[in-house]
């Protein structure tokens, strides 16, 4: 189990990649944010973009997707996420794509009042030419080892 006090400043997590679909970002956008650069190719093409484009929300949740499988392998005590400090779509995520996720620990402190601890991460989305299509600063809740003081 990878506990709150196992997590040092500095160190970076691969993420694991995923390939992008144009049933994909359909679907998704379809359903979640239905503007015409994400649900219409044809007036995505007509568009500022040029072309059929993820929703940044799906990007997001690609993210997530890859860091809880990430946690899961580590077998990591998270908790949950108070939230992001910052969230950046940096560059248009296309059909074929294939985006790879990086996380680097940028701070942790422990909790006052319960046996947790708080690590803020910086996440970046890459895709296959190293371009970075996001970038999220968030915070993730981890258990504290047994037997730790709060």
């Amino acid at each position: 189990m990878k506990y709150w006090e196992d997590f040092k400043i500095g160190e970076a997590t691969d993420l694991g990649s995923c390939a992008i679909t144009e049933e994909e970002i359909l679907a998704f956008a379809r359903k979640y944010d239905p503007q015409p650069f994400h649900t219409d190719p044809e007036a995505a093409r007509q568009s500022i973009f040029g072309g059929l484009v993820a929703s940044g929300w799906y990007t997001c949740a690609l993210m997530m997707r890859l860091s809880v499988e990430a946690a899961r392998r580590e077998d990591a005590a998270a908790t949950g996420s108070p939230g992001l400090d910052s969230c950046r779509w940096l560059r248009p995520v296309r059909p074929g794509d294939v985006l790879a996720g990086r996380t680097d620990v940028l701070e942790t402190w422990p909790s006052k009042t319960r046996p947790i601890g708080f690590v803020r991460h910086r996440v970046e989305m890459v895709n296959q030419r190293g371009e970075v299509v996001m970038a999220i600063v968030g915070i993730t809740m981890y258990q504290r080892r047994p037997g730790a003081a709060v």
